[in-house]
């Protein structure tokens, strides 16, 4: 049940961290992180709260500039990853994080912003194709006959579909997902968590995903990454990670944020 990737696939990493670190005033939170990350993985970050679980990802999306080390999307610095080509990376937030006066539509819609001009998007004036892959990207995730009711209006899991929907209409090569389940009940994290692995398999994209839930990690994730007191504790396949090894991450004194 891991995220896959065929053999060519394999051959570029798509997502490079190399001595990433992070400090606010005195305090280190992220502390030498380096990983690498390859096309089309599925690789779930586990570790407690406060682990530097939320600031790694919001580096690896450019939401943070990191103070040490480089951050690499398909060879590129994030450094120098400006404006549209900043499309490249998808996150998907556990608030969901839509505009809930909008539709469905308008919000996937807005997966399209970094294709369009500028004031196109203000204005939200989108081309029939854009209009027609966002209702197809609303059909992915089972729910284009909700297309026109609007993300305040919709359940918990439902808005978190929208999101995944906005996701696919960005077209991008890595989504980042920080604690994508954790305020949704078992059988929707379940389905939202095939959904994730459905874009990763079929499409080649890359997933990394921030979760708590030991056995849904292995059984969506190809490779488990531990994080705690800002530092990776393993990186390793999914398999390779026992209930020991988890216990004692989440055990461990967290001292980053």
């Amino acid at each position: 049940m891991s995220g896959g990737a065929t053999a060519a696939q394999v051959e570029s990493p798509v997502l490079e961290l190399d001595g990433v670190g992070k400090r606010f005033g005195d305090h280190t939170v992220l502390d030498d992180v380096s990983l690498t990350v390859q096309r089309g993985e599925f690789v779930a970050l586990l570790g407690p709260s406060g682990a530097g679980k939320t600031t790694l990802i919001r580096c690896m999306t450019g939401m943070l500039k990191p103070d040490a080390g480089h951050i690499r999307v398909c060879g590129v610095d994030m450094a120098n990853l400006h404006g549209r080509e900043r499309r490249r990376v998808a996150v998907v937030f556990q608030q969901f994080n839509l505009v809930r006066r909008l539709s469905a539509l308008d919000n996937v819609l807005a997966g399209r912003l970094g294709y369009v001009a500028p004031w196109r998007g203000w204005v939200r004036q989108f081309d029939r194709a854009d209009r027609l892959l966002a209702l197809e990207c609303l059909d992915r995730v089972g729910l284009l006959r909700h297309a026109a009711q609007r993300a305040d209006t919709l359940s918990g899991g439902q808005q978190q579909r929208v999101a995944l929907a906005r996701a696919l209409a960005q077209r991008a090569e890595v989504i980042v997902a920080d604690e994508p389940v954790a305020s949704l009940d078992p059988a929707i994290s379940a389905g939202i968590l095939d959904l994730l692995r459905g874009i990763c398999e079929e499409d080649g994209v890359t997933v990394v995903c921030s979760l708590h839930q030991l056995h849904l990690a292995q059984s969506y994730a190809r490779r488990l990454i531990g994080l705690a007191d800002g530092r990776v504790q393993f990186d390793c396949r999914a398999e390779d990670v026992n209930e020991s090894a988890t216990r004692t991450l989440y055990q461990r004194n967290p001292q980053a944020a």
